[in-house]
């Protein structure tokens, strides 16, 4: 499988929460923002954004525990692949870098992570960009009915362990190309090759993006459904871009991220969910307001 790289940043393997290795890319200059991808897509989804920011951060796009390069453990322990230990990998590698704050920003998958950061690592996220999902407990409460059907994967990937992956493995190809497509409907986001290469690079990894998918039924539900009950919220700058999913289905993004994030800013957007890709430009100006938003309340304090 041929493996692209983001043009001018250099790759390092990093330990991260309990010694598994992710793969990393680093490039820019300034303060850090951690950008992390989706599914089923890996680092390489931020080459445009990476490249833009670099200018004025120092920008770090690692792959996901269980997601293209980096390491892959089995997923028979549930926290193998909770948000907590993933978010807790992104802690371990911007530490190793020597930070011990950063912006973050995460899309789909990637975005789950970044939200259990902001709650269980408050002190070290100066801001959270969210880009195209809801939090675990809204996405569940959501999904109701016949208009549930969108999200089919969410359900088979909850189901206990072994099914699953060996139905996906069946016909792995067609699997995850049948989301890339369909989520770019308008085949702008990226290339042929592009998309083999997230393919390939997705069956490569299907029983730990399983169990990606299976803890956020599990225990990632769980964690979420105990900080509602104690009333935790994201103390950071948060803002949030999505697609207009809340007509279709009948619910408020707004209003769900503002239960969790009380300083919140949110805004729609026509592009598909392979936003960062198919316009970079908005995605990097979403992240550089973000940023700045960050900086005048820390300047105010």
């Amino acid at each position: 499988m041929n493996t692209p790289v983001i043009e001018g940043f250099d790759y390092r393997t990093i330990p991260g929460a309990d010694g598994i290795c992710l793969n990393v890319a680093v490039g820019g200059n300034g303060p850090a923002v951690v950008l992390l991808h989706g599914f089923p897509q890996n680092h390489y989804m931020w080459r445009y954004v990476a490249r833009q920011l670099a200018g004025s951060h120092t920008v770090i796009a690692p792959d996901l525990r269980g997601y293209g390069s980096s390491d892959k453990p089995p997923g028979a322990r549930p926290e193998t692949y909770s948000k907590r230990t993933m978010a807790g990998d992104i802690v371990h590698v911007a530490t190793a870098l020597g930070f011990d704050h950063f912006g973050l920003v995460g899309h789909d998958r990637g975005a789950l992570v970044a939200v259990r950061a902001g709650l269980d690592h408050p002190h070290v996220v100066d801001y959270l960009g969210i880009l195209d999902v809801l939090p675990t407990l809204d996405t569940w409460a959501v999904l109701q009915g016949v208009d549930a059907k969108v999200a089919w994967h969410l359900y088979l990937m909850a189901q206990p362990a072994g099914l699953p992956e060996k139905m996906i493995a069946a016909v792995a190809p067609e699997f995850f190309g049948s989301f890339l497509d369909a989520w770019d409907p308008g085949g702008s986001a990226f290339t042929a090759q592009e998309r083999d290469y997230y393919v390939d690079s997705s069956i490569a990894a299907v029983d730990s993006i399983v169990a990606d998918y299976r803890a956020t039924a599990t225990v990632d539900l769980d964690m979420d459904q105990a900080d509602r009950a104690r009333g935790a919220q994201l103390t950071m700058p948060v803002a949030v871009i999505s697609q207009d999913w809340g007509s279709q289905l009948g619910f408020d993004a707004a209003s769900l991220w503002k239960a969790w994030a009380p300083d919140l800013t949110y805004q729609a957007t026509t592009s598909g969910h392979f936003m960062a890709e198919e316009n970079p430009a908005e995605i990097t100006a979403f992240v550089t307001a973000l940023a700045g938003r960050a900086t005048d309340g820390h300047n105010r304090s």
